[in-house]
């Protein structure tokens, strides 16, 4: 159940969506049966209902050492994203759609990464950079729902299946992975798509996906700033 993204900024970034993506909603009153299954098979289940959905929405926050991480994204699946992340105050909007990646951030994000003089330049202003080459690259997988399904649900430790409980007043059956922490809970009533994912420890936090399969639009921004322009120079 973990995310391996290669720059610093996504790695931190990845350590939240580890926690991520295992996150849903479902509700209704009929019981789905998912809690009689094994818990390879609740895994195995909740990742294939979720990778065919068309969209969600994914919040939430964790700890990178004592740096909070918080995200606020609608995925789009096979379409791109778009949202919000923020690390230890920083934040910045992220936006991927047809092949191009995104960026603004805020005044602070801007004077912490490019200094104060660029900073007043970019205030504003969208990034724009090719999603699958480049600085902004790594940013990609953060708004592609697939691939951060394959990469989080992916791979896990030994598995132990907790008692069902409720979580945010829906009744849901608990995951947990031994080796690596963290616990996946999954509706037991309606569609069986993960609801969230808890941590404690290192890497503590919470994240929640909801809205499966709700509306979500993306468009590109109008005048953005190519990266790939600047770095020619």
């Amino acid at each position: 159940m973990r995310a391996r993204l290669r720059s610093p900024a996504v790695r931190l970034l990845g350590l939240t969506l580890l926690v991520v993506v295992m996150t849903g909603c479902g509700s209704s009153s009929t019981g789905n049966g998912v809690a009689r299954k094994t818990p390879a098979e609740i895994i195995a289940g909740a990742k294939i209902l979720a990778d065919r959905a068309a969209s969600v929405h994914v919040s939430g926050s964790i700890l990178s050492g004592s740096s909070p991480i918080t995200l606020n994204m609608y995925l789009l699946a096979d379409k791109g994203g778009r949202g919000q992340l923020s690390e230890n105050g920083l934040s910045f909007e992220l936006i991927q759609i047809h092949g191009t990646v995104f960026i603004k951030g805020s005044p602070a994000f801007y004077s912490h990464v490019a200094g104060p003089t660029a900073a007043q330049l970019l205030q504003g202003r969208w990034l724009k950079a090719p999603a699958n080459t480049g600085n902004l690259a790594s940013l990609a997988s953060l708004t592609d729902l697939h691939q951060l399904l394959d990469t989080t649900l992916g791979a896990h430790g030994p598995l132990v299946k907790g008692a069902a409980t409720t979580v945010d007043g829906r009744k849901v059956i608990g995951v947990s992975d031994t080796s690596q922490g963290g616990t996946l809970y999954v509706a037991t009533t309606g569609p069986p798509y993960p609801i969230e994912i808890s941590k404690s420890g290192t890497g503590a936090g919470k994240i929640v996906f909801d809205q499966w399969n709700g509306p979500v639009s993306v468009t590109a921004p109008q005048n953005t700033i190519d990266i790939t322009q600047l770095t020619a120079h």
